[in-house]
């Protein structure tokens, strides 16, 4: 069984995504919770990754739950974690978004860097709205960000990419079914061994592109109140050129 891109990434991830700015994405989320619902004490990083977020989410102070389904990536995480002084008090959970069960319900959830798009229908959407529901305290928000489909069409496209850095090469071809919104990715990473030997490993990763009124629709069944959209981490609106558009919903008050 081939590994998912993740595991083959996920020590070099986070030099890939340098450019990822996750103090501002911490600050956005805390004023998003501030600002349509209530400061969150208690949150849950939906597919976290390589724990960025959540440990500087933990290093507010929050009480943080750190879930993803590549054991690789959270292998690095916890290492980042037993280096933080934040980090012990990180819950760390390998689980399927689709499927995930916590211990408990949180002040928020948050989901970044499209990690939402990887569903591969309208149906595992609603799949993982309703478990936010049901893990969200009432009145809790959830902020998540989506690729749109400017970005699909425009940037990934029929187009193809070389990510290359230090011992590292990545090949990248995109397809992109613009009456489906299916993106299909097709990567092979070259990785140099010790002894300057490369070893090839091949995967596919598939995403889906959600329009805003099938994320409305589908928040509003899960019964989750739409709060607003926005240009990716600003709050303004989206523009006819936003890549990543941002969400917010807040389970309502049970009063």
């Amino acid at each position: 069984m081939k590994r998912s891109i993740y595991d083959i990434l996920a020590r070099r991830y986070d030099e890939l995504n340098g450019a990822v700015d996750y103090p501002a994405i911490a600050a956005y989320v805390t004023e998003g919770c501030r600002r349509f619902g209530r400061p969150a004490k208690s949150v849950l990083d939906l597919c976290c990754g390589t724990g960025e977020l959540a440990l500087l989410l933990a290093g507010e102070g929050l009480d943080v739950t750190a879930l993803d389904r590549s054991a690789e990536m959270l292998s690095v995480a916890r290492e980042k974690a037993r280096r933080s002084a934040a980090g012990e008090t990180v819950l760390f959970l390998c689980q399927d978004m689709r499927s995930f069960e916590l211990y408990g319900t949180v002040d928020a959830v948050v989901s970044t860097l499209d990690s939402l798009n990887h569903l591969a229908s309208p149906s595992e959407l609603a799949r993982v709205f309703a478990l936010v529901c049901n893990y969200l305290e009432y009145g809790g928000i959830f902020c998540f960000d989506l690729n749109t489909r400017r970005k699909y069409e425009r940037v990934y496209g029929q187009n193809d990419y070389i990510l290359e850095t230090d011992g590292l090469y990545c090949g990248w071809q995109n397809f992109y079914d613009k009456k489906s919104g299916r993106a299909e990715f097709a990567l092979s990473v070259f990785r140099e061994r010790e002894d300057g030997c490369y070893v090839r490993e091949d995967a596919v990763q598939r995403e889906r592109c959600f329009s805003a009124r099938t994320v409305k629709r589908t928040l509003a069944a899960a019964g989750l109140e739409f709060c607003g959209v926005f240009d990716a981490y600003t709050f303004d609106p989206p523009a006819p050129e936003s890549e990543r558009v941002c969400y917010f919903a807040r389970r309502p008050r049970n009063d």
